[in-house]
């Protein structure tokens, strides 16, 4: 080959410099996106991370199922937190400040939405229907119907997420919870009526048999470990449609009864009262008696017992003067005084006082 040729066919060295040049460029420029596309990528995953919880409730993160933190650490409060993207890192929140209701119908006749909206009640058949008609019995063997409507809140959100979390999501399950107040509730009632006669639980003890059916659910809901707390427990009996006139007929009667009974306690104490404030009068009237009769005793006795000495010295001197005394008293008001001269058979001479005598009659004018 030719020194012509060989010149002929190869590159001159600029040429290839461009070549490589443009090559290390083109793979710079593709690294670049690459390093983009993967802090894009990173920050789209770290975006995805953040999450708000809101007020009324608390949030756990739970890493391959497992909540992360200890105690009252796991639970999240209102605000921003971040958690890793899924399926390392899973949000279960809990609604602890919302107040749920469930209502117990174990124990009461069937009704329609239509009917509870409109407070109306279905018509009683002939007799109860025990395969539609709930009921429970007292503990006098009677047949009633009683419902109840529990307020509820979570009060221990840990208890609950691990008590009512389920499927693949982790989702929290209110209505598991619901689920199980409304067991408690339904124990409850049965149980409690078991306890009360028909008239305590229908009239005369309402808010004592609405007081024990609180606390068998509170009991019950302990127990189970629901982490919820009751708010309220707002408890209805009514006695079987089929014989609530009956039943009124007997609330009369036994109402009558009672105030038969108060009236006459009543009349009871106002006599007592009477009888003892008369008695009261008696006493102090005779105690008054006594006082006036005891003291003029001591003045008597007192004045005796300074006359004393002088009777001591001279007996008949004493006797003498005190004649004396009251002979110049009763002349004092003497009002005629007359001396009988000696008798013949030698009786003395007699004085004689005539005291207090009767007043003259008026003269009338006709017979003057």
């Amino acid at each position: 080959m030719s020194d012509h040729d060989h010149h002929h066919h190869s590159q001159p060295p600029e040429a290839q410099d461009a070549g490589s040049q443009a090559l290390s460029e083109a793979l710079r420029s593709s690294f670049v996106i690459v390093k983009i596309a993967m802090v894009a990528l990173l920050l789209a995953i770290l975006g995805a991370g953040f999450f708000t919880v809101g007020p009324q409730e608390k949030a756990v993160i739970l890493r391959f199922g497992k909540p992360v933190g200890e105690g009252q650490k796991m639970l999240l409060g209102a605000g921003l937190h971040w958690s890793l993207p899924y399926p390392v890192d899973e949000v279960v929140r809990i609604p602890i400040a919302e107040v749920q209701k469930v209502t117990s119908t174990i124990g009461w006749y069937a009704t329609t939405p239509e009917q509870e909206l409109a407070g109306t009640e279905p018509p009683p058949g002939p007799s109860l229907n025990p395969m539609i008609d709930g009921y429970v019995i007292s503990a006098d063997r009677n047949i009633i119907h009683v419902r109840t409507t529990v307020s509820y809140h979570i009060d221990d959100p840990r208890t609950a997420i691990f008590n009512f979390t389920s499927g693949t999501n982790h989702d929290f399950n209110i209505g598991g919870v619901s689920n199980a107040v409304l067991n408690a509730a339904n124990n409850a009632l049965i149980l409690t009526a078991a306890r009360f006669n028909v008239d305590d639980i229908l009239t005369r003890n309402v808010g004592g048999f609405q007081d024990a059916v609180r606390l068998r659910v509170d009991e019950l809901v302990a127990q189970e470990h629901l982490g919820v707390s009751i708010d309220q427990c707002q408890v209805q009996s009514v006695p079987p449609r089929q014989l609530k006139d009956v039943f009124a007929q007997v609330t009369t009667a036994r109402q009558n009864y009672d105030k038969l009974i108060n009236d006459a306690q009543s009349k009871t104490n106002q006599i007592l009262n009477e009888a003892g404030a008369q008695a009261t009068s008696i006493t102090n009237a005779a105690e008054s008696a006594r006082i006036r009769f005891v003291t003029g005793v001591e003045s008597d006795a007192e004045a005796f017992t300074k006359l004393l000495p002088r009777y001591q010295a001279d007996p008949r001197l004493f006797a003498q003067m005190e004649l004396a005394k009251a002979m110049t008293q009763i002349l004092t008001n003497v009002q005629e005084k007359m001396f009988l001269p000696e008798r013949a058979d030698g009786k003395p001479r007699e004085l004689r006082l005539l005291l207090n005598r009767e007043p003259p009659e008026p003269k009338s004018e006709a017979n003057p």
